[in-house]
């Protein structure tokens, strides 16, 4: 809940450019992907986010969950998207997720999507 919190704030008062660094993480030698672990992570994060008295969205849980996968020195790529021109018009036209070896473990949404910063690796 303190990860989603901070987020929040994150985006709300300090430019893209200073906190984009901090999110996904390259895959190394020593640190293989869990995919189920990370999915076990996400179902924690979405269900604080569902515990506080105010939304998150796509984002923060991407932000939060990127810092505990950095944490557990997991790779993943933190993934920032927009809808096509000729789809955009609803409240969905942006989109964060995390992937971890391939697969989506948080914000996993019917696109099409145009990728906007793959960050990680």
């Amino acid at each position: 809940m303190i990860l989603l919190c901070a987020a929040r704030i994150l985006i709300a008062t300090v430019p893209f450019r200073i906190w984009r660094k901090w999110l996904g993480r390259p895959g190394t030698a020593a640190a293989a992907p869990d995919p189920v672990a990370a999915r076990r992570l996400s179902a924690q994060v979405n269900r604080a986010g569902s515990r506080l008295p105010f939304t998150t969205k796509c984002l923060p849980r991407a932000m939060a969950l990127s810092w505990l996968l950095q944490w557990s020195n997991a790779p993943h790529r933190m993934v920032l998207a927009v809808r096509p021109p000729e789809l955009r018009g609803g409240d969905d036209d942006l989109h964060a997720w995390i992937e971890v070896d391939g697969h989506i473990v948080l914000g996993d949404l019917p696109g099409p999507w145009l990728r906007l910063l793959d960050q990680g690796g």
